[in-house]
Order: C-alpha cells, then structure tokens, then sequence
C-alpha cells in the first residue's frame, strides 16, 4: 500500500488517498486512532459509479463515523473511474442496456452476467485491502461493511471471517447465486430498503433478508425511492454499528 497524498479536512479526521496494486482508495481516520489505541475499522461500499463521483458521499459518512471512532477505508471497483475497462461487465452493462430498451423484462441471466462479474472480481479486491490496512498502526478490529453493491457485500460478509457486522442496501440487483451465499452468512445483518425504489425488486430483497442465516438481523424499510433514505435510518444504522464495533 502507498499512500499518494494527505489532507486533514478538519482537526478529527485524517483523509489519505492510497494505491494498492494499481487500485486506488481512501482512508479516513479519526485523531483518537493510535498505535496503543487502534480504531475498528468500517468497510465503505459504494456503486461502480466511480470513486471520483461517489467521494463527496462516502467522505461524509467517513466523517460520521469518525466521530464514532471509527477508521473508514473504501477502493475503487473493478472496470470503475480510470481503472482499466472489464470486458465481462461492458458486455453485462450492453445486454441490460438492451434488454431494457426492448422493453423486456431482466431475467436471471442478465442479471448474473451483469453482476457475477463485479462481484469475482471485487470481493478479493476488498480481502487484500483489508490485509493491508490491518497492517497499519492505528487500525483494527473489529471490521464492518456498509454499503454499495448488495452482492459485494452479502459474499464479502459469507467468506470474510474478519467482518464482524454489516450494513446492506438493498436497491441493485441480485444473481441467483447471491441467494444461495447469503445461507451462509451469520454475522449481525442491519438492511436498509426503500419500499417505493425504482430500481429495487422488492419482492427480491425481502426474499434475500429472509435467506439470511444471522441470529440477528433487522430491516429497516422507508417509503421513498432509491436516493431518498430517511435521516433517522442512517442514524439507526450507525447506532447498529457502534454497538457490534466497539470494543
């Protein structure tokens, strides 16, 4: 990991930008981190919108959570802002694009092939930062994620050992086989759904929540629609964090 540049947007919050094998990424730590006192660190998914375009948003739940004590860290996605193009997801990205402007519906197969892809290639991704910025001084655990793509994190929270909670949005679409992980998940769940989202299979999301295998799990549904996600959800989202994240 290398970090490219640093700035302190106020006196509680140090923001450093990094590249780690070509991918690059943010890390938010709060002043009270230390090497004696290191902080737990939050995981900050986000949609394969670009880093650039998404930064504004992430940087300011960064500083939320800071002022919970918590160290925030997200990457650049796959095929995402200048990182190279994947093939597999254009040709993902074309046939929705296509099978939306033939006014049909999106079957299972587009969605595997435009979401499968993503997710094989950006779940490592966020495996081998989270190494890395474990090695850090002033950062550990325990580690949640929040946010971003829905299967991202359902197969990051199924295979990382190290992820100790997570919140999930859902709003994106889910792969068959997204089912099927989220029977192995069993890490305390906290799922934010926008009833009235337009992009969002509603029926779909209450079928994943109830496939999960976590003792706890809790969703917390808003009317709205996709961008409209109530103040007091992400209020009660960071309440769930901080209970399952402090040591």
């Amino acid at each position: 990991m290398r970090f490219t540049s640093e700035q302190r947007p106020d006196d509680d919050v140090l923001e450093r930008d990094f590249t780690l094998d070509g991918i690059p990424g943010v890390l938010w730590t709060p002043a009270s981190a230390t090497a004696g006192t290191p902080a737990p660190l939050l995981l900050l998914g986000h949609p394969p919108l670009g880093l650039a375009r998404m930064r504004p948003r992430l940087a300011a739940r960064a500083r939320h959570a800071a002022a919970d004590g918590f160290a925030s860290a997200t990457i650049e996605l796959p095929g995402s802002g200048e990182r190279p193009r994947v093939p597999a997801l254009d040709l993902g990205r074309a046939e929705l694009r296509r099978a939306m402007e033939a006014g049909e519906p999106i079957g299972p197969e587009v969605i595997d092939a435009l979401v499968l892809p993503l997710v094989d290639r950006a779940v490592p991704e966020w495996r081998a930062a989270l190494d890395a910025l474990l090695a850090l001084p002033g950062l550990g655990g325990p580690v949640g994620y929040s946010g971003g793509v829905m299967s991202i994190g359902v197969r990051l929270a199924a295979v990382e050992p190290r992820i100790a909670a997570a919140v999930l949005f859902a709003g994106s679409l889910l792969p068959r086989a997204t089912f099927e992980e989220a029977r192995r998940v069993t890490v305390p769940l906290h799922v934010l759904l926008q009833w009235d989202d337009e992009g969002n299979d509603r029926q779909a999301s209450l079928e994943l929540f109830d496939a999960f295998a976590s003792a706890e799990k809790s969703l917390n549904a808003n009317m709205g629609g996709h961008t409209g996600v109530p103040e007091h959800a992400g209020e009660a989202a960071a309440r769930f964090l901080a209970r399952h994240l402090k040591k």
